[in-house]
């Protein structure tokens, strides 16, 4: 006979089979939602590496025109940058050639052709000048050949003025007014005052040579030779006498010239001089410069002449030979 089982037993039984029956339902379902999942989301992968490393392309399409020569110029020379170059090295440099200013008024380094000078100063007399000469003033103007920013010739005019020693003068006044010339004024009177100048003017020819520019500052050399005409000239006070239109006559005071002299001579010159450009972007300048002078005078002896005082040299010292020191500021432009 058949027992049977008692319902305080099947209920625990029943329980823990619905237990496992619900969990391994719950894990078949969870593998199927993750595998489900784990297909929609996968991608395939990126190399990021291989798409940056990768060439451009930068060559003009065949299809783009242009309607000005300058246009296809830029198209013809384009750099191909195809995909056969090597990526990993920079484009070639372009190659450019230094620049040519070569006209009729600049110089293939750029600079100016021609050159002007104009200025003005005073003298120095040095040596055996400075016993009979005195400092005065000069003037000066000149036009220049550039051959490049650094070589170049001036062509140039110079008119050096001296006055003349007190000492000087004052024995001159004394062989004047002595035996055998005894001089005289205008009124028959042994002459009372004397005055006196002498100047150099001359012609020279100048090399120059700029050893040092920068955008506004300069230096240079310079020397040269030429012709130089050397003049001294003695003068007293006198009155004269002038007219107008409408017979109207007057008295004014002016000098009467006593003596004077001339020699002639070849002469070289050389020194340093210093420019300076107000503007980098301009092209005149300032400058100022110091030579050294020397003209090569033929002495003459000293001379009463004969009675009609031809060959009269009583001041020897105009041809004897030069030196002195030009001191000159102008401008060059």
């Amino acid at each position: 006979m058949h027992k049977m089982i008692s319902s305080n037993r099947l209920y625990p039984i029943l329980g823990r089979t619905a237990a496992v029956t619900f969990l391994a339902a719950a894990g078949t379902l969870g593998l199927h939602a993750q595998q489900s999942a784990g297909t929609a989301l996968s991608l395939p992968p990126i190399n990021l590496k291989a798409s940056l490393a990768a060439p451009l392309n930068l060559s003009i399409p065949g299809d783009i025109s242009y309607s000005s020569s300058t246009g296809s110029a830029e198209t013809a020379n384009a750099v191909d940058f195809s995909l056969n170059s090597d990526a990993s090295q920079p484009p070639p440099r372009r190659r450019y050639s230094r620049p040519n200013y070569n006209d009729s008024h600049t110089n293939a380094d750029g600079s100016a052709k021609y050159t002007f000078v104009v200025g003005g100063g005073f003298t120095l007399p040095v040596g055996g000048s400075h016993s009979y000469l005195g400092t005065s003033w000069k003037i000066q103007a000149g036009v220049g050949r550039n051959f490049n920013k650094t070589f170049g010739v001036i062509a140039q005019f110079d008119y050096d003025n001296f006055g003349i020693q007190t000492g000087t003068l004052n024995n001159l006044l004394a062989i004047y007014n002595g035996p055998p010339l005894f001089f005289e004024d205008q009124n028959g009177n042994p002459l009372s005052q004397l005055s006196g100048n002498s100047h150099d003017w001359s012609f020279t020819l100048n090399p120059i040579i700029n050893y040092y520019t920068s955008d506004t500052k300069g230096a240079y050399v310079i020397g040269g030779a030429g012709f130089y005409h050397k003049t001294a000239n003695f003068t007293t006070p006198a009155l004269g006498q002038a007219c107008d239109i409408f017979g109207n006559c007057f008295v004014y005071q002016s000098n009467q010239t006593v003596d004077d002299y001339t020699s002639n001579a070849f002469g070289i010159n050389g020194g340093l001089g210093f420019t300076y450009k107000l503007s980098r972007f301009a092209s005149t300048r300032l400058f100022v410069e110091g030579r050294y002078v020397y003209t090569f005078n033929s002495p003459r002896s000293f001379s009463f002449g004969d009675a009609n005082l031809n060959g009269l040299n009583v001041f020897p010292q105009n041809s004897a030979k030069t030196s002195y020191i030009p001191i000159t500021f102008g401008l060059r432009f």
